[in-house]
Parts: C-alpha cells; structure tokens; sequence
C-alpha cells in the first residue's frame, strides 16, 4: 500500500505516541493512516469500533492490504480470539460485549471518534473503561463545532484532567436564570488547547493544507413559503394533506416546521423537480425524514441510488451518469466517497453540524476533477434560515481548531 505524502508525515510526526488522535479533515484518508499506525504498534489483537454502515469497509480494506484475521465481533461472543486479528464491531453494539472488558495487550481504534463526545451513554462508558494498551482516534469533526465534547477523546489519549477543570479552563459559561443551570456562550485559551492537543498525539490536518482542490460554489435558494407554514408557526396547529400537526411541545413545534417547510412545501418539490430535469449530471440529494424519501422517489423519474437507515444501494449512482442519489444524513453524511458527482442538493438541512459538515465533503474531496455546486433550499421565513445560521456558527468554532497555531 503506498501512501500519499502527507499521510506518510503524519505517521512520522506521531511515530513515538501509541496514543494519537489523526483529525483529518474528510477526504484525506484517515483510514489509511489509521490502519498503518495500527499496524506499526503490532499488538496480538486489534479493535476497531465504527458505524454499523462502515463494518464492510473496514472488513474490505484489512482483507485487502493486511493478512490479519478479520472478525465481524458483531452478533455471536467469540470463545477464543485469535492472535493477529483485527475485531471490528459497531458503537451500539460494543457495550453489550462484557467480555471485551477482559481484553489486554490491544490496540483500540475508533473511527469516527466524535460518537463517544457524551461520556455518559452507555457506549461512551463502556469504551473508556477498555483497557487498551494502544488507542488511535479517527475523526474529520472532533468537536461537532463544541470544544466542550472533545474531553471523552483527551481522557483516551491520556490527558486525565477532570471534566469540571477542563470547563474552566476551556469554556466560557454563563447562569441561565430561567431554566437554572449553566449555559456555554463560547470558549477560552484555545491555542493553550490546541498545544495540549498535540502534546498528547493529535493531529489536525484540512485538506486545502494539502491539495488544490476544485473550487466550491454555494448558492442559497430562497423557495416561497405557504399559508400552512405561517398558520402553524402562529397557532401551533394546522390541517394540511388530511392530517393535523399539532406542536403541543417544543420538540413537536420545530419538528412540524421543518416539515412543513420541507415535504409539505410544494414549491420546494417543485424546484427540485426542476434541477433535477435540467441537468443529466448526476446528482445527491440529502434529506431528513422518511416522508421526504416518499415525496422525492415518487416525482424523480431517473435511476435512483439510495442510502438510509433501511437501504444502502449505489448501483445507480455507479452505473449512470444521470442518475439521483438520495442519502439521509444519519446513514449517509460520513464516510461515503462520491466524487463522481459535482452537484449537491440538501432539500432539508440537518441540525447536527458534524453531519453538516461532513456531508459537503462526501462531493468535495480527493479525486474530484471538477468544481463542486451545493445548493441550498431555504424557504422564506421559516426556520430553515435560522438552522442554518447555527450550522455555519459551528462550523467556524471547528475551524478555529484546525487552524495553525500562531507563532
């Protein structure tokens, strides 16, 4: 396996540390480097946690360039591991493996590693109490845009500063009166973070560090808004196709106004409709909810490829140029490589700003020869604008991170 340049110095940079977090942005292979790290620390056994939809790929690439035994640790105990093997299990299912806790003498990689930021769920508890002798941590968003849920990650890399001292040295809080607990309104001595980032084995890396990559354009579409949209944001209740939304608790109010102003807006279909039919480039489409899917299949008529929490199928996208490729951010915003397309359309945007910004990269990235068009479909006056905000806001806080420190 040859390796890119920069990835040949990121190994040599952490080649002492058998602890290291590789936070590369997307599209720089982090697999690759995580792979050949775990390799080099040579321990008898290896787990590697990941996303349920990453299992095959992780299976695939040791079986390809690796002679390790490959165990999908996924739904019978093993007896007896075997030496020179890799496990690999996904994070809903490795804390319902005990026996993994009896496990010594191993190298842990977690791909993805942000699925651990709260150190309270079950699976986060589960893996920080491992025993690992060796740990490599894989992310392209660390943060998801919060510093404050990097600390699950520093404990894995050996930096045992406690939760409430790292809050104070690191993040800004203040009193909410209302609801009578502290809120986070920003973040503190972040270049002193970033040098104990690297003090325990992190690296940061984006890709414009490393390759020219074609240049991105992003048009904000303004789609006109409904008379539902506007009673329901008033009212908290509206009739629309046959049933009634009723937003009688907060969750309900902005569930109920992003559909509406996704899947219930007419005009937003139709735009899409629209560029769908103006182009016979291929084309992805990320949504939210299962409604959307419903509406989008049943107007597309060109090859569709499909990727969510039910189906994952690409024919379509590989073998057609014009072909429509819908991905529901949970199943699809990480991890897919779909550089042979160029257009990217979010019909709906998420609220989680790691899904966000890992979605644009799934276009963006090494092997994409063309400039990339993202478009974004907002309707007017709706929460759509403000969620969007959000997500940018975030953004720069994660880019804050990545930034060099200065001399």
């Amino acid at each position: 396996m040859k390796l890119f340049p920069h990835q040949d110095i990121v190994l040599n940079d952490t080649y002492e540390y058998n602890r290291v977090a590789y936070y590369l942005d997307m599209g720089l292979g982090k697999t690759y480097v995580g792979s050949e790290k775990m390799w080099e620390l040579n321990t008898p056994y290896n787990l590697v946690i990941c996303q349920k939809s990453k299992i095959d790929d992780w299976v695939q690439h040791f079986n390809t360039f690796y002679d390790y035994t490959v165990v999908i640790y996924d739904k019978q105990p093993i007896e007896k591991i075997p030496e020179d093997s890799v496990l690999i299990i996904n994070y809903e299912r490795v804390w319902r493996r005990p026996e993994l806790l009896k496990l010594r003498n191993f190298t842990m990689m977690l791909d993805e590693s942000s699925k651990i930021k709260n150190e309270k769920s079950k699976q986060s508890k589960f893996i920080l109490n491992l025993v690992a002798h060796n740990v490599i941590l894989l992310s392209g968003t660390p943060t998801g845009g919060k510093y404050e849920e990097l600390w699950s990650q520093l404990h894995l890399l050996g930096w045992k500063i406690s939760k409430k001292l790292y809050l104070k040295q690191f993040v800004e809080q203040e009193w909410d009166e209302l609801n009578q607990q502290y809120k986070i309104v920003g973040y503190k001595n972040v270049d002193r973070l970033k040098k104990k980032l690297r003090q325990y084995g992190a690296v940061f890396m984006k890709t414009e560090e490393v390759f020219d990559l074609p240049k991105d354009n992003h048009n904000i579409v303004k789609i006109t808004g409904t008379k539902e949209y506007n009673e329901f944001s008033r009212h908290s209740i509206v009739e629309i196709s046959g049933e009634e939304l009723v937003g009688d608790t907060s969750t309900a109010k902005k569930l109920y106004l992003r559909q509406l102003a996704g899947v219930y807006n007419q005009n937003k279909l139709a735009y899409v409709k629209d560029l769908i039919d103006s182009t016979n480039d291929r084309i992805i489409i990320f949504y939210n909810f299962k409604k959307e899917y419903a509406a989008l299949v049943e107007m597309i008529d060109k090859p569709i490829s499909t990727v969510n929490g039910d189906l994952k199928d690409l024919t379509a996208y590989e073998e057609h140029e014009n072909s429509v490729t819908l991905i529901q951010y949970q199943a699809g915003a990480m991890g897919l490589n779909l550089q042979k397309a160029n257009k990217l359309v979010y019909f709906t945007l998420t609220d989680k700003s790691e899904l966000f910004e890992q979605s644009k990269k799934r276009i963006h990235r090494i092997g994409q020869e063309r400039p990339v068009f993202y478009w974004y479909l907002l309707t007017s006056g709706s929460i759509e604008w403000r969620i969007k905000d959000v997500l940018e806001m975030r953004k720069d806080y994660t880019d804050e991170l990545f930034e060099e420190e200065e001399m």
